[in-house]
């Protein structure tokens, strides 16, 4: 026969072991739901929920252009995080997906503190490219992320395209304080030189209407390519070393070692710039910190 005093010890045991499993599930709870990480389409994490990590602040006077890579087996959340770890002021993408753009800003939202707005110059409905219903294909083109607000957007389809649409987008928002005009292009794909030579032609007839332009995007060309001679005449690289001549040293953006990304600066001075290579791309991340005053 047991004592009073076994069976308070085992009712004590009990007591101390349904609450240790209680505080050990609440526990797994919790993991599962960062392992898990969003559940939403829209990528938010709940409603009302703060950021995973501290909120930071974008750097005012830096602006980036990234082709994303399409179609490409990555993450919008990598995508995300190598962009917030240099919180450009503007983000100009190239190859973008409208249902990528959306995912990346609320990544970078919930769970970088990073808050951006978002205008879409996509010029193309491609299932292949975007997924989506076959009757319903995702917006490809470009996009432009901006921690301040956008106006005056405009979005302009090439009258040829070449092998595949291409358009640029332009759009007005604040670099470094002051009221910048941005333009965001994809020129025609290699071995097209006469196509892109007009598209080039075109889109520095709009650059040229403004005294002070920022304008991103890949070009699909080297620096000395004769059709790059249009925009060249009208703004400078954010690379100081960087010349349309043979003997300019450009860094390579790409995986195959060409530079085809650009940061052109018209009325605007560059302070520094940086490539950086990236897992999540065959273009590397180009972005320059400009005195736009």
């Amino acid at each position: 026969m047991e004592t009073s005093g076994a069976t308070w010890a085992r009712e004590g045991e009990a007591m101390v072991l349904g609450r240790g499993t209680r505080l050990l599930a609440g526990a797994m709870a919790v993991v599962c739901m960062v392992l898990v990480g969003p559940s939403a389409p829209a990528g938010s994490l709940f409603a009302g929920s703060p950021p995973l990590r501290a909120a930071r602040d974008v750097v005012p006077n830096r602006v980036m252009t990234w082709n994303l890579c399409n179609p490409c087996a990555v993450s919008d959340v990598d995508r995300a995080a190598e962009i917030a770890t240099y919180a450009p002021q503007v983000i100009g993408f190239q190859e973008a997906c409208v249902r990528d753009v959306e995912r990346i800003r609320d990544y970078l939202r919930n769970l970088h503190g990073l808050v951006y707005h978002v205008e879409y110059g996509t010029v193309l409905r491609n299932w292949g490219r975007c997924g989506g219903l076959p009757w319903n294909p995702g917006g490809f083109g470009q996009a432009v992320l901006s921690a301040a607000p956008m106006t005056e957007p405009v979005n302009v389809e090439y009258p040829d395209g070449g092998s595949e649409d291409r358009g640029y987008m332009a759009v007005t928002t604040t670099v470094g304080g002051r009221p910048v005009r941005v333009f965001n292009t994809h020129l025609a794909q290699r071995r097209q030189e006469a196509v892109r030579a007009d598209q080039a032609g075109v889109l520095a007839g709009e650059v040229a209407r403004h005294d002070r332009a920022i304008v991103l995007g890949d070009f699909n060309a080297v620096p000395d390519a004769p059709e790059l001679r249009p925009i060249w005449a009208l703004a400078t690289d954010t690379d100081p070393q960087c010349h349309p001549s043979p003997t300019g040293t450009c860094q390579p953006t790409t995986d195959w070692q060409s530079k085809f990304d650009y940061v052109f600066l018209r009325g605007i001075v560059p302070l520094r710039h940086r490539v950086h290579p990236s897992p999540y791309s065959d273009h590397h991340l180009l972005h320059t910190d400009v005195d736009a005053t």
